[in-house]
């Protein structure tokens, strides 16, 4: 897979991407990130990007020129899609991650200043969103969305069986987990778990999924893939 990035601040990405999960797999050549500056794409000495709005109002608006030129620069294959980072997009999700890490080439415009002018959403396949709040740019999404996206494209993680135990997936959380020392501070393994009972293990799994999303985000239940045991160990849980 490859992400194409458009920015002002392509210098922005050079540490994150350089390490990590996602560093070794940029090494293995299973992820490629390319970034372009879109001052670049200006057609003004000044390099210029942005623009007071028409209407006047507060703050800069993105132009939609430089947008444009730099998409239309990038060769165009049947497995790209284009996203614009924007508060007002659906919301990232681990199923919109997941339904991402199938495509071939994902190009990710950043936004910055007030925003941007309305024509280049037009250009857009996706509006995406990474949170019910407001960064100063779309830098900080795109790495986002490329860390969420990426780990997900097959051979990236070590363990591929890993990302079926995520957080989100089949729309419950993640259950505890525990390493070595047996005991810290009077604080104790959970004896089941040191049983060698595989069978028992995953039941206590389950359980600790279904409860922790219980208590935590119970809202997700109305999504999640549950089986009848699940509904009765939830019903059990919540007449406790």
């Amino acid at each position: 897979m490859r992400f194409d990035v458009l920015t002002i601040f392509p210098e922005f990405f050079r540490s994150p991407l350089d390490c990590g999960v996602i560093g070794r797999a940029a090494e293995k050549g299973l992820l490629g990130v390319r970034t372009h500056d879109l001052r670049d794409f200006t057609s003004d000495r000044h390099r210029t990007t942005d623009d007071h709005p028409y209407g006047g109002g507060r703050g800069m608006v993105m132009k939609v020129e430089p947008v444009v030129r730099a998409l239309e620069s990038l060769e165009k294959t049947a497995g790209r899609r284009v996203i614009l980072t924007t508060p007002q997009g659906v919301p990232l999700t681990q199923k919109v991650a997941t339904e991402l890490s199938q495509e071939e080439n994902l190009v990710i415009i950043c936004g910055r200043y007030e925003g941007y002018d309305e024509r280049i959403r037009q250009f857009a396949d996706l509006e995406l969103s990474v949170g019910d709040y407001v960064l100063t740019g779309g830098e900080s999404a795109a790495l986002v969305i490329i860390d969420a996206v990426g780990r997900l494209v097959p051979g990236v993680l070590g363990d591929e069986g890993s990302k079926d135990e995520d957080s989100f997936t089949g729309g419950l959380l993640e259950y505890p987990q525990y390493t070595r020392p047996e005991e810290f501070r009077g604080m104790k393994v959970p004896e089941v778990l040191l049983s060698g009972n595989h069978g028992e293990i995953e039941k206590f799994r389950r359980t600790e999924r279904l409860k922790r999303t219980i208590r935590r985000r119970p809202e997700l239940l109305k999504e999640a893939d549950l089986s009848d045991e699940d509904r009765k160990i939830i019903e059990d849980l919540n007449s406790d």
